[in-house]
């Protein structure tokens, strides 16, 4: 593979940095690029082939504060062929009725602007292995997550072979695009 990631996360607690360098390290050397959007721009993103976005829900279905203030900087990106995958971080016990729900607020807001609709989206993830109320990040049927979904206060124990198995899906995803 030779196109160039950028994983681009924010992160209030670490565990969505932490899951990055853990996403990064399932991938050769130099492929994938991390960067903090509390630091960056967002309109870095537009410099790569592939990206890979992560962020966490936090309370009552809200989106971390990093992505929150450079949420209006989403309508300006030109992602237009770009491929980008998802990830979030989510807490389906003490949240069970907002598990993912920023998930899904990202995966809706680059399919509402113009310049982010003409992306493909990869990495939807099943919901199988997971016990909550409601998300936001779900398909229609109600089957996949609109990426991978990691539950660090109730499921960290899974937490490292889902990173696994997902990478090897965005890989696997990732070859038969080309």
């Amino acid at each position: 593979m030779t196109q160039r990631i950028g994983l681009f996360y924010g992160s209030t607690t670490c565990y969505s940095e932490i899951a990055a360098e853990k996403i990064q390290a399932q991938f050769a050397a130099g492929v994938v690029t991390l960067h903090n959007i509390k630091d960056l721009p967002l309109s870095l993103s537009e410099q790569f082939d592939v990206l890979i976005f992560g962020l966490s829900t936090w309370d009552f279905g809200e989106i971390q504060e990093d992505w929150e203030s450079h949420w209006s900087d989403i309508a300006e990106l030109n992602l237009h062929g770009k491929i980008i995958a998802l990830y979030g971080m989510g807490d389906q016990v003490g949240y069970s009725e907002w598990f993912q729900d920023a998930l899904g607020m990202l995966h809706h807001e680059l399919a509402t602007h113009a310049g982010t609709r003409g992306c493909i989206r990869i990495g939807f993830w099943p919901n199988q292995g997971y016990d909550f109320i409601a998300s936001k990040a779900l398909t229609d049927d109600g089957q996949l997550f609109f990426g991978l979904a990691l539950d660090e206060d109730n499921q960290y124990d899974l937490s490292d072979q889902r990173i696994r198995d997902w990478c090897a899906q965005l890989q696997a995803e990732l070859i038969e695009l080309q």
